[in-house]
């Protein structure tokens, strides 16, 4: 008899996670434009997707087994082209303004933060000041990313004319180049925290190489954005994440990656 509960309980919830996903996404493949940003992603061949956003797929299609999620490998630079020609359907954890609001794209609330800080090679006589005008410095920066001290400007043309920047589809080699002090090269890197964080850890003998800034960058909300054809819209991807959200499961791996909660996101720390 106990055994006969045990299964019954175990259909009752398989029914319940089923009866949660909604009714219009059930058998519903969602195709996800993606593009390196470690920890948040990283492409591998397939494509496929680790870090955060791989963790992520694997408890959301655990828990809305009729939704499927397939990575289309887009770019910063290219992002925006290839959501405007709808090669994928949605992206995950963007700043609505990275020029997202100028399209007709559907935003949900804010699920994750970050920011980007200053780093440079630490070196006698050198403090935090060296960051107070970016304009005298030369600074590597990753290919179509917005930047608070560039205003948000992206195109390398310009950006060329107002910094002595060099760009880089990796932040791993931008951090490299501060470590190999050419500072003809690089003097200055913006790197997101959380990535700086992971690297810190694995390197612990670079916690006093770096010099970082005690301000940021920029501090950015992100969201989940979709398109306006889709199958999916952004309230519900929200309803798709929402039993992580009631477990605690998606707060877990938001701490795992070293990213954070925006304030407006509830905070449930309970697991199943």
């Amino acid at each position: 008899m106990p055994r006969i509960r045990c299964l019954g309980k175990a259909v009752v919830l398989a029914l319940l996670s089923l009866a949660s996903l909604p009714t219009a996404l059930a058998g519903t493949d969602i195709v996800v434009g993606v593009y390196d940003f470690p920890p948040v992603a990283r492409i591998t061949e397939g494509p496929k997707v680790e870090g955060f956003l791989g963790d992520l797929f694997k408890e959301l299609e655990s828990v809305n087994p009729d939704v499927t999620f397939r990575v289309f490998h887009t770019s910063p630079k290219r992002r925006y082209l290839d959501f405007d020609a709808h090669l994928y359907d949605v992206i995950f954890f963007e700043s609505p303004a990275w020029e997202w609001q100028d399209k007709q794209a559907l935003i949900s609330p804010p699920v994750l933060m970050d920011e980007d800080l200053y780093v440079a090679l630490n070196k006698p006589g050198r403090d935090r000041t060296f960051f107070d005008n970016l304009s005298q410095r030369n600074i590597v920066a990753l290919s179509g990313y917005h930047y608070g001290f560039a205003g948000m400007e992206t195109n390398p043309l310009e950006l060329e004319k107002r910094f002595n920047i060099e760009f880089s589809d990796s932040v791993s080699r931008n951090l490299k180049l501060i470590k190999a002090d050419r500072p003809s090269v690089a003097e200055v890197a913006i790197v997101n925290d959380s990535y700086l964080q992971m690297h810190l850890a694995q390197h612990p003998e670079d916690r006093d190489r770096f010099l970082i800034s005690e301000q940021p960058d920029q501090t950015y909300q992100l969201s989940i954005i979709t398109h306006p054809e889709g199958p999916v819209t952004a309230g519900d991807m929200m309803d798709l994440l929402e039993p992580l959200l009631e477990r605690g499961r998606y707060q877990s791996l938001v701490k795992k990656w070293g990213l954070e909660l925006p304030p407006t996101l509830v905070s449930n720390s309970g697991e199943d």
